[in-house]
This record gives C-alpha cells, structure tokens and sequence, in this order.
C-alpha cells in the first residue's frame, strides 16, 4: 500500500540539511546520586535522520524525554526551534508541541479508541474541525502508512504488531509535524516487516521533508535510515557521525556494538563509497571473529 507514495518520492531529492532545530548545551541530569547525563551536548539539523545508540543505562530515552520536555534537566540548556524550552509560556509550549509527533516502542494506542479515533485524537485536540475534513484527513494518513481504509472501523486488539506500528505513525504525523521521534520503531517485528517500515520511514523523510530523531537498538534499521548516528556513552555524546566514521572511534562500547559480529554484517551494507571509510576491522568477514 505504501508503494505510490513510495513511488512518487523516488527520484526526489533527500530533504536538505539545514539549520539547527534541537540544540542541547551542556546537559546535565541526575536522580539523587545517580549521574546519567553530565555536560553533554547533542544537535540535530532540519532534514537529519539522527539514531542515538548507547548500552543499556546510558540515558537514551531520558535524552528524548527531555528533549519532548517530559522531564526537566537538572542543569544546561535545550533549544528546539531555536526556543529554550525551560523558557517558553504554556501556550507556546502547547504550540510547539504540535510541531512534532511521536511513535511510542509499542505503539502506545489507545485500546478503547478505534484506528480512527486513535488517529483523529491530536487533532480533535487542537479543537473544533468539521468531521467531513477530520474524516479526510484521518483517511489520509492511513493510506500514507500504508493502510487500507478498511482498517479505521477495528480496535488495537484486531491489529498485529505490524499494523500498530503504522497506526502509530499516522497519529504521529496526524498534525502534519516537522519533527518525528520514534522510539525503538522495529523492536518486535519480523525481518520483513522490518525491512517494510524502514521504507515506510524513509518514504515519509523525502515526501514530508521531515526531520527525524531514533532511538533504537537494531543495527540494521540504524544504518539502513541514518544520517548521522549519536553514540551515548560515559554520561555524554562520545560522537555524532555518519555511522561508518562512529565506527571508526576508539571506544570499548563502540568497538562492541559496531564490530562485533551483528555490526559488521550491518555496516558492509552500506554502499560501496561509505563501505570504502569504515575502519579495516569493519571489514572482516561477518562469519568471522574478530579481536577487539
């Protein structure tokens, strides 16, 4: 079903990277004793695709909520469209937030809503939209996820893995957002249906122009969509990289995630002439050990 949109967008060029709409300066955030962020900075360009990696602990989801200003630092500075969120009026804050939606691990869909109402619920929010349009619109974005209208009239229960995926990042883009943050957007699907919404993301980057912030653990989807890739690591952004030169740096974290086994066979499917900067350990056969 994605496969028009998909089309259109082919032979249109990669969003341009632009100028800076999340700046993160100097970070800092503690729970009483336990230190997870201590001066880190963090930047994502208009346009970007940016994955941000790191060990279990390592502050990834704490980052992102920050940055969606769920939580509070304990001491720095966040800007998102050049604002400082620590700043901003409510009002603003409320408009501001309907410039970027979000995906959710699992889907976070409202069980007791259907697909429709799941989808039409940000807009509703915003206030009184005449159904025939609402109705428009919600059929819109099913079709751009993939889905057939059919699909609106069943509750979450009815959907597979898959599918609530989908739902999700219809309702993400219901408000037509700059920004979209997905939050392990694979995580519990099949290889193909992997493969499926990587095309989908990459699909709606071109066609929306779309700036796009990943938290995820999966090698592949990470180098299959990433222009640059954030490695949390020591409390802070170790580096911010196209991911063939994060691989390149000298770290025990780095060095397991990127070339261990699963890495490798993920980063010699780059193309050819990013293939040709990845470091020479990068290289080695993926049935093989390596020494770290």
């Amino acid at each position: 079903m994605t496969a028009p949109l998909a089309t259109a967008v082919r032979d249109q060029p990669m969003p341009e990277i632009a100028e800076p709409v999340i700046e993160v300066r100097n970070l800092s955030k503690r729970y009483g004793r336990n230190i997870v962020h201590q001066h880190l900075d963090f930047e994502v360009r208009r346009g970007e695709i940016v994955s941000i990696v790191g060990g279990s602990g390592s502050g990834k989801t704490t980052l992102v909520r920050q940055i969606l200003g769920l939580e509070r630092p304990s001491s720095g500075t966040i800007k998102v469209f050049g604002e400082d969120t620590s700043k901003i009026e409510p009002e603003e804050v409320r408009l501001m937030r309907s410039r970027y939606g979000m995906l959710f691990q699992q889907g976070a869909l409202f069980s007791s809503l259907s697909v429709f109402d799941n989808i039409a619920q940000p807009l509703r929010e915003l206030g009184k939209i005449p159904e025939d349009l609402l109705r428009d619109i919600v059929m819109l974005k099913l079709e751009m996820v993939g889905l057939p209208c059919k699909n609106a009239s069943k509750m979450p229960a009815a959907l597979s893995g898959g599918m609530i995926k989908r739902v999700g990042i219809a309702r993400a883009i219901a408000l037509e957002p700059e920004l979209l943050f997905l939050d392990e957007p694979t995580a519990g699907l099949d290889p193909q249906a992997s493969e499926e919404f990587v095309e989908l993301i990459s699909t709606l980057h071109r066609a929306l122009g779309l700036t796009v912030v990943m938290v995820t653990h999966d090698l592949d989807t990470m180098v299959a969509l990433s222009t640059r890739v954030a490695v949390l690591a020591d409390r802070k952004v170790l580096v911010a990289a196209p991911v063939e030169e994060a691989a390149g740096v000298d770290h025990p974290f780095i060095r397991e995630y990127f070339l261990g086994l699963r890495g490798r066979r993920a980063l010699q499917a780059l193309p050819p002439e990013r293939r040709a900067k990845l470091p020479a350990a990068a290289l080695e056969p993926a049935s093989a050990e390596v020494q770290l």
